[in-house]
């Protein structure tokens, strides 16, 4: 199970990267149940992390615009397992995606310091 917290009406947690032969690094992500993708990272902090690049893509956003973005490889720590995901380069606020979210249950107490609980599904 994964803990995170309500700040702001925004549900937050932190997920945990492994950089390439570097220190593994806690990062607070806010979940954002519009996004169908892993994670996104600013692009300074994919630059700090020393991210492998992937590939550019033209990214879908919620106002049906496209914007081309460089995509990067990350190993986390999700639920306890390591797992290898697409990040993209964009935003100023790391977001989790419903990628990662997937075959998981996602319970939110929307209220300023709620509990954000995400779990295998039984």
């Amino acid at each position: 199970m994964i803990h995170g917290t309500v700040v702001g009406l925004q549900a937050r947690m932190a997920v945990i990267v492994i950089p390439p032969e570097r220190a593994s690094r806690e990062i607070e992500c806010v979940i954002d149940t519009g996004f169908e993708g892993f994670l996104t990272l600013p692009p300074s902090l994919i630059a700090d992390l020393d991210l492998p690049y992937l590939i550019n893509i033209n990214a879908n956003l919620a106002n049906n615009s496209s914007v081309e973005t460089d995509v990067y490889l990350a190993t986390i720590v999700w639920n306890g397992v390591e797992r290898n995901v697409a990040v993209l380069a964009m935003g100023r606020r790391p977001l989790i995606g419903t990628a990662l979210l997937e075959d998981y249950h996602l319970s939110i107490d929307f209220c300023e310091g709620g509990t954000v609980l995400v779990d295998n599904i039984l």
